[in-house]
């Protein structure tokens, strides 16, 4: 199973007054990280998958250490945990090398934007998808363990 992976750079403006990385700025980072993927699923080229649209449905973060500003960059790994007839589901983790910052899922929808409906997912995006599935109970983000962090 492939992961996609995306440097997130930290901005000073993402910071909150006590002087780390403020809880609702993180769905920001999981979009930058989920465009990048979606557009890569789509060979960046305009190729036919997802290029129609899409939307989120859900979201699932556990933050479970605080993140502070600093000036090197933090990875988000994605990877595909559910495919669907019409929607799939991407997990994140939000890390660095030693440590794991938060753990996210997302649920999307293919959408049809001309028609202004959800759509099906195509066999040409389930086979790409497929790539980068993991489906094992440990690999699933949002999992609102006993790790997460407790404000």
């Amino acid at each position: 199973m492939a992961r996609h992976l995306f440097s997130c750079p930290l901005r000073w403006s993402d910071m909150d007054a006590f002087g780390h990385v403020n809880n609702a700025v993180f769905l920001r980072y999981l979009e930058e990280a989920r465009i990048d993927f979606m557009f890569r699923l789509s060979d960046g080229d305009g190729g036919p998958s997802f290029s129609g649209g899409s939307v989120v449905a859900r979201h699932e973060i556990d933050y479970l250490r605080p993140l502070v500003h600093r000036h090197e960059p933090v990875t988000i790994e994605s990877w595909v945990t559910k495919i669907g007839a019409a929607s799939l589901t991407i997990s994140y983790e939000i890390k660095d090398p030693e440590q794991v910052y938060v753990r996210a899922t997302t649920v999307v929808v293919p959408y049809d934007l001309k028609a202004q409906r959800p759509r099906r997912i195509t066999a040409e995006e389930r086979a790409v998808l497929e790539g980068y599935q993991d489906d094992s109970a440990d690999s699933a983000g949002g999992t609102g363990g006993a790790e997460a962090l407790v404000a």
